[in-house]
C-alpha cells in the first residue's frame, strides 16, 4: 500500500520578542527558505518601528512575502491571510524553496489548519456607528449590550477588547443571531502538505518580559515610536477605531500625543499592554499539544529550530 506524502511546511510560532525573525533568518542561512509573516501588525505600510518590522537588509536576506501588503486604513482577515497563504506556499514549493510560516497572530494559524466558519463581511457603516456609541458611552456599555445579547462570547472578552466586541454586535445586527450560535468550532482541515509546528516559548517568562521593555526602549530611542505614530496621525485618513492604530503601542503612543498622559506613563501602558499579548499568545500555544517547543531564551535557539527541521522531509 502506497503512503501518500506531502512536502514539509515549517510553521515557527511564538510570543512577540521570542527571536522569532532570529530563527527565521538563520535557519534560511542553512535551507533555501522564503518567509511567509504571520503577523497582523506586519501587512501595514508605514508601520515599521512599532511592529519590529524586519529591516530592509533583513528582508534583503531571503524573500519576505505579506509584509507591507496593504495601506492602515484598509483591513486584513484571517480568511485572507489563510487564501493568501496557501497560496505563497505553493508558489515557494513551486520554486524549490522551504515555506517558513513566521509570526505570532495565532488567528491567523487557527485559519490555515481549521479554517474559519463563514461570517458576513464587515459592514462600514454599522461599524462607525459602534464605534461613535462607544466614543459616547465606553466600550463597556456596549460590552454589557453584548452581554445581554449574547452572553456565551460576552463572557470571554474583556470590556476593553474593543476590536471583537464590536464585531460581535456587528455580527447580531446583520445575522440577527449570536456569533456565538454561528461558530462551529474548530476542524481539521486536509492540507496539501505537512505543517510542523514550532513554538519558541520562555522557560521563564519574566526574562521574556525584560526582553519586552528592551525592544519597547529601544524603539523609543531618539523618539523613533513617537515620530512614526506623528507620521501617520499626519495623514489626516486614520483613527483609533482602525484595526491597525489598535496595534500595541501605537494606541497608547496616539493617545500620548493626544495629552491623554505623560510619557512614563506611555512606557507603563504600552510594555503592560505586550505583555497582555505575551501572555494571550502562550494561551493559543498551550491548546496545540503538536507542536515542538524550543526555549525561545536558549542562547542556541535558532540551531535547536535548524535540528528539528532536518529531521523532516523537505521536498
Amino acid at each position: 500500500m502506497l503512503v501518500k506524502s506531502f512536502p514539509t511546511v515549517i510553521a515557527m510560532m511564538g510570543p512577540t520578542a521570542s527571536g522569532k525573525t532570529a530563527a527565521a533568518l538563520e535557519i534560511a542561512r542553512h535551507i533555501p527558505s522564503e518567509i511567509i509573516s504571520v503577523d497582523s501588525a506586519l501587512v501595514y505600510r508605514g508601520m515599521d518601528i512599532g511592529t519590529a518590522k524586519p529591516s530592509a537588509e533583513e528582508q534583503a536576506l531571503v524573500p519576505h512575502h505579506l509584509i507591507d501588503i496593504i495601506e492602515p486604513t484598509e483591513a486584513y482577515s484571517a480568511a485572507k491571510f489563510r487564501e493568501d497563504a496557501l497560496h505563497l506556499i505553493h508558489e515557494v514549493q513551486g520554486r524549490g524553496h522551504l515555506p517558513l510560516l513566521v509570526g505570532g497572530t495565532m488567528l491567523y494559524f487557527r485559519a490555515l489548519t481549521t479554517g474559519l466558519d463563514e461570517l458576513p463581511s464587515a459592514d462600514p457603516i454599522i461599524r462607525r456607528r459602534l464605534e461613535d456609541e462607544a466614543a459616547q458611552d465606553g466600550w463597556q456599555a456596549l460590552h454589557n449590550r453584548l452581554s445581554k445579547l449574547d452572553p456565551t462570547t460576552a463572557g470571554r472578552l474583556k470590556p476593553t477588547d474593543a476590536q471583537r466586541i464590536q464585531r460581535a454586535l456587528e455580527i447580531i445586527e446583520l445575522t440577527g443571531k449570536p456569533l456565538s450560535e454561528q461558530q462551529s468550532g474548530p476542524k481539521k482541515l486536509e492540507l496539501p502538505f505537512h505543517l510542523v509546528p514550532i513554538a519558541l516559548e520562555p522557560s521563564d517568562r519574566l526574562k521574556l518580559h525584560e526582553r519586552i521593555a528592551l525592544r519597547f526602549d529601544l524603539m523609543m530611542k531618539d523618539d523613533l515610536l513617537i515620530h512614526e505614530v506623528e507620521q501617520l496621525r499626519a495623514r489626516g485618513d486614520l483613527h483609533l477605531g482602525l484595526p491597525s492604530m489598535r496595534c500595541v503601542g501605537y494606541r497608547q503612543t496616539w493617545q500620548y500625543l493626544d495629552g491623554e498622559f505623560d510619557r512614563k506613563t506611555l512606557r507603563e501602558k504600552s510594555i503592560a499592554a505586550t505583555r497582555q499579548l505575551c501572555k494571550r499568545q502562550l494561551t493559543w500555544l498551550r491548546a496545540m499539544p503538536e507542536r515542538r517547543i524550543v526555549d525561545c531564551l536558549a542562547p542556541d535557539a535558532a540551531k535547536q529550530v535548524l535540528s528539528i527541521i532536518r529531521q523532516y522531509p523537505l521536498s
